[in-house]
Order: structure tokens, then sequence, then C-alpha cells
């Protein structure tokens, strides 16, 4: 069985070392106001691709465990949908809505340039493609980009798609029927890819939940999408199929756990376990099928990477539709290994990039 070790150590190079990262870079710009770091995991399968998220962090230590994990979950997310990249997250700090502008956007690019490819980054949570266009102005190491520079345009279409089809297998795995039609869905944020999501949802006939962390934005959706929005915490009481959480990490822990009445966990989000190793077991022992995070929402990576290689966005769908089979295949493995699915997908993503490790041992 896999075994997950959450750090006791918050030193930065204990915590580093504990997540096995190659490089963390911490960016700083007293003009701008620019306070960022950039987290490289792994990039054995190729360049450390991911997004770059602006988050008001309550702390600089925060900032830092959250980049630490959301790289490493993108190592994962690569190695498990075959695809030749390595696993790489930024963090901008501050207040997207206060602090956000085109010299401190710019100012980032250039801290990306100076990592020479090693780093590409892209859209994210508070990031849009025209802050990506800012960014492209410093770096060419960049995906994401609207259509109209040549690139992929929003990836969030495309990551909504990979959740919903890992949502369905799930369903399939709890209910013994891929349909959603009928089915109570807690939707956990608002955004570009829970947006797209609800959208998906809707036409197939679930019955919808919600909330933001943006009252006006949940508002706003509820009334677009006929659903029912809820406070911030009355999400995890909601008597639900599926839960599905669609904003930041970690919303799977000792105090909403028990709370939780669905059959299915499935959303878009990262690092949705806030312990992998005490929250995947618990989820098994109450019944709870859950979908790996980084499996299900790896549409938005799969389709930067074709930008990437030169694909076009219908061969990103395409890629994308198979999370239905990789969601499957990874549920049964869980199952017959008598683990959980996390541990599950972890060793198959590990197993991965340790067989190409070997293949590139000789120059």
């Amino acid at each position: 069985m896999v075994e997950f070790h959450e750090t006791t150590d918050t030193s930065v190079f204990g915590q580093i070392a504990e997540f096995q990262h190659e490089q963390v870079v911490f960016c700083h710009d007293h003009e701008t106001g620019l306070r960022a770091i950039i987290g490289i995991h792994n990039t054995v399968l190729g360049p450390a691709l991911g997004g770059t998220r602006m988050w008001h962090y309550a702390s600089d230590a925060d900032a830092l465990h959250d980049v630490l994990r959301l790289s490493r979950g993108m190592s994962y997310k690569a190695a498990i949908s075959g695809l030749n990249l390595g696993g790489g997250k930024a963090v901008i700090i501050g207040d997207a809505k206060t602090m956000k502008t085109e010299a401190l956007l710019r100012k980032f690019g250039r801290f990306v340039q100076n990592l020479n490819g090693k780093y590409i980054t892209a859209e994210d949570v508070n990031m849009t493609t025209k802050d990506m266009e800012y960014i492209r102005m410093e770096t060419k190491h960049v995906a994401g980009l609207p259509e109209s520079m040549g690139g992929s345009g929003d990836p969030s279409p495309v990551t909504a798609y990979g959740t919903y089809m890992g949502m369905k297998a799930a369903a399939k795995k709890a209910f013994g029927s891929e349909s959603l039609a009928g089915k109570r869905i807690a939707v956990q944020g608002v955004g570009h890819v829970g947006t797209y999501l609800m959208d998906y949802l809707q036409k197939e006939g679930a019955k919808l939940v919600l909330t933001d962390y943006y009252e006006d934005r949940a508002l706003e959706a509820a009334a677009r999408f006929g659903a029912v929005a809820v406070g911030l915490d009355e999400i995890y009481d909601q008597e639900v199929d599926i839960y599905s959480p669609c904003a930041l990490g970690a919303t799977i822990n000792d105090d909403t756990i028990d709370r939780l009445t669905c059959r299915v966990i499935a959303g878009c989000a990262n690092n949705q376990l806030e312990n992998e190793n005490v929250h995947g077991p618990a989820l098994v022992d109450r019944g709870i099928v859950y979908a790996p995070d980084f499996l299900i929402n790896a549409g938005g990576l799969i389709n930067v990477y074709s930008e990437v290689i030169g694909g076009s966005r219908q061969s990103a769908l395409t890629q994308t539709e198979k999370i239905f089979d990789y969601t499957t295949q990874v549920l049964t493995k869980a199952e017959q290994e008598g683990t959980h699915p996390q541990a599950a997908a972890i060793r198959q993503a590990e197993e991965r990039i340790a067989a190409i490790g070997k293949v590139k041992s000789t120059y």
C-alpha cells in the first residue's frame, strides 16, 4: 500500500524534502508588490507545467504548503494521464480583486523566464487568459493563451469535462449507473470550472445545490442553473448523492467528513483530502466512492499540453473523455488491492515516473 507522509517539519527545507521537490523559487519585487512562490516537483517526464493561482493566503507558510501540494499533484496528474510533462505550480500571494496589475503579472513573467523552460505556467484560480497575455509579454513559457494568440484558450471547459467524466464513472461504481439524471449534487465553488461543470450537470437533469466564497457569484449561478444557494459551511450538511468540491483544497477533513451524507465525491479542486493517510481510508470505511482529484481534473492540463505539442481542442477533448475509463480502472484497482482510490492513483502515477526515469538513465 502507498504510504503518504504529511509533513511534520515546518521548516522550508523540511517541507521541500518531505514532498520531494526538485526546486522551489521565491519571487519578490518591492515596486510591483509581487510575492510569489514557484514549486517544481518532478521533471522526469518533461518540463513542469502547471497553472498560477492568486490567493490571499492567511500566511506565507500557508502559501508554501499549498504550492508544494499543488505541484506534487501536477506530477501525478501528468503521469497518470500519459503526458510527457513534469509537475509544477505557482502561487501569487494577494487579493486578485485589488492587487492584480499588469506590472505585477509581467514581473512574475520575468521570474518564469529566468527558469529557462523548466517551468511552464498557465491559468489557475483567480487568473484569466488576459493575465496570461501579460505574462507572455515577458516569457515564452506560457500555455493557455487566447486563441487569437495561437493558444488553446481557456482550459476551464476541458477541466470541467474531465471532472464530469470522472463523476459519471464514480456514480456508476456507487449507484450501478453512470446517469446523473435526478441525482442531487452539491457543487462547492462556482468559478470558471465549477460553472462549466454545472452546465453539464444541469443538461443531464441533476438537481443542484451550490455555494461560493463570493456571495454575488453564488446567487448569480443559482439563478442561471435553477440551483439552491447555501452558505459556505452549510454545503457539508446537504442531503445529496454527490459532493463536488470545486474551490480550494482540504475540504475533506476531520471537521467535515462526518457531516457528509453523499455516496460519491468527485470535484475539480486539487488536494481535496486534508490528510491522504487518514481521510482516504475514512471515506472507504464510510462507503463513499472518491474519484481521485488529480485524475479527474486533468482535462485542463491535457488541454494546455495539446497546445504545447501543437494539437487541437478536439484532440484534447477526445483524450479527456478517457478519464471515464481511467477512473473506472483506478476504482477497480483500489478495491482489488484493499486500499483507497487516492493511494491506487498515486501508485499508478509513481510507477510511470519510475519507469520513464529508467528509460532516461542513459544519454
